[in-house]
């Protein structure tokens, strides 16, 4: 399969601009929703109330508690600013990546997987983006008024230093969750129709959602060890989240520099996974 799609000798192959290609895929997700406009409109509610019920549901919790964990530090709009973080990630990697890896086996099945192959473009790159959600941004926007809402509320203002680094490691968040699923979405190649992608997802993502200081004692330690340093989950939230909710006094700059070194180690065995996942892929024709 891939012999034949060496290019011919003498014959140069043009590389295009990655750039350029994914605001392509952009513009043309956006021309299918605005096609659909009412379908459009109904998933950002949809998605929005859903927050706006979860927000309702930690505004319950917070009336009998004043701190979510002992001595944990997450008081109520710390903890807003963490539910704020949840979001910012959560949405780029719904928006951008889960349409995308959710379509992968369908790809195999169907035969698509020989054209992108074909394509003068890196596959990983080509089966990630092709697709963009535009309506689970609309929880990105919901965030960002919560964060705001959230620091405006806390007893301190974040340094310089902690607003340079929040996005940084939001886009650290964002890669080890993006490595997680292209690597479940790549094993498709061996398992054939991957349907259990999302709620398999669903499931182990749940442990990114909360402080990871609630998981003590003798259950909660080794999933909090697992979560953080075999599968990094508790990372992907907890500290960007506690980089800007919590002053730099409070701060675990050890774990921080190991979610820099986690995101680059998440994305090279993704690209491993996905690599060894295509050597091993049969045309649909064949």
């Amino acid at each position: 399969m891939h012999d034949k799609l060496q290019p011919r000798a003498g014959v140069q192959r043009v590389h295009p601009s990655y750039l350029r290609v994914f605001l392509t895929f952009a513009r043309n997700s956006l021309v299918r929703d605005m096609t659909f406009r009412s379908n459009f409109i109904i998933e950002c509610v949809s998605s929005l109330s859903w927050m706006a019920m979860n927000l309702g549901y930690y505004l319950l919790i917070f009336q009998f508690t004043p701190t979510i964990g002992q001595d944990s530090g997450w008081g109520k709009y710390e903890f807003f600013a963490f539910l704020a973080t949840t979001l910012f990630v959560n949405s780029l990697v719904q928006a951008f990546f889960m349409p995308n890896a959710e379509e992968f086996s369908e790809l195999i099945r169907t035969g698509g997987l020989d054209f992108a192959l074909l394509k003068p473009i890196d596959t990983q790159f080509l089966v990630s983006l092709q697709k963009i959600d535009w309506s689970s941004l609309s929880n990105f926007l919901f965030a960002a008024g919560l964060l705001a809402f959230s620091l405006f509320n806390l007893t301190y203002w974040p340094t310089l230093v902690q607003i340079v680094l929040y996005p940084l490691y939001l886009a650290c968040g964002v890669a080890i969750l993006y490595s997680l699923m292209i690597a479940l979405a790549a094993t498709s190649v061996w398992l054939g129709r991957n349907q259990t992608l999302y709620e398999f997802w669903f499931y182990i993502t749940n442990f990114s959602r909360y402080p990871m200081d609630i998981y003590q004692g003798t259950i909660g330690t080794p999933l909090r060890w697992f979560f953080t340093f075999i599968i990094p989950l508790l990372i992907v939230v907890n500290v960007p989240a506690q980089l800007m909710a919590q002053p730099l006094e409070t701060q675990s700059w050890p774990l921080a520099i190991f979610t820099l070194f986690a995101a680059v180690g998440c994305l090279w065995g993704s690209r491993v996974i996905f690599s060894r996942a295509m050597l091993s892929y049969r045309s649909a024709s064949s």
